[in-house]
């Protein structure tokens, strides 16, 4: 069965590190400010990220190619709200994929490339949100 894994965390907590055991596809915002192989992150880029995500797993999605498996598609963003999960989704229904949701929780201490303020990860974490049932 293809299968979209959305990892949800804070910045640090290794979501890009579990997304790459899984194999398949993975894909995530961060891709968008690789530049020459070194990671550049801008702040005011951070919308146009999200969409480059977003079209990176639709594109994926509807490729048909024996060459790349699409069975397993991984997106691992901080996805602190389930409205930042929606498109994925939508996607997800439109396509054929269940979704599996996976917290990733930050037991070994990382800390954020990103250089996100402290003030900032409190916002996140205060406003990430689960749903249990």
């Amino acid at each position: 069965m293809k299968t979209l894994y959305l990892l949800r965390g804070l910045p640090g907590a290794g979501k890009s590190t579990v997304a790459k055991s899984f194999g398949g596809i993975h894909v995530e915002a961060d891709q968008h400010f690789m530049e020459d192989g070194v990671y550049k992150f801008d702040v005011t880029k951070l919308g146009n990220a999200h969409n480059y995500c977003e079209c990176q797993t639709r594109a994926w999605m509807k490729a048909d190619t024996d060459q790349l498996s699409t069975d397993t598609i991984v997106v691992s963003n901080t996805f602190t709200t389930e409205k930042e999960m929606k498109p994925y989704f939508k996607m997800a229904d439109e396509n054929g994929y269940r979704v599996v949701s996976l917290v990733v929780e930050n037991y070994h201490g990382g800390k954020s490339i990103h250089d996100v303020p402290t003030r900032t990860l409190d916002k996140m974490e205060k406003r990430f949100s689960l749903k249990l049932k």
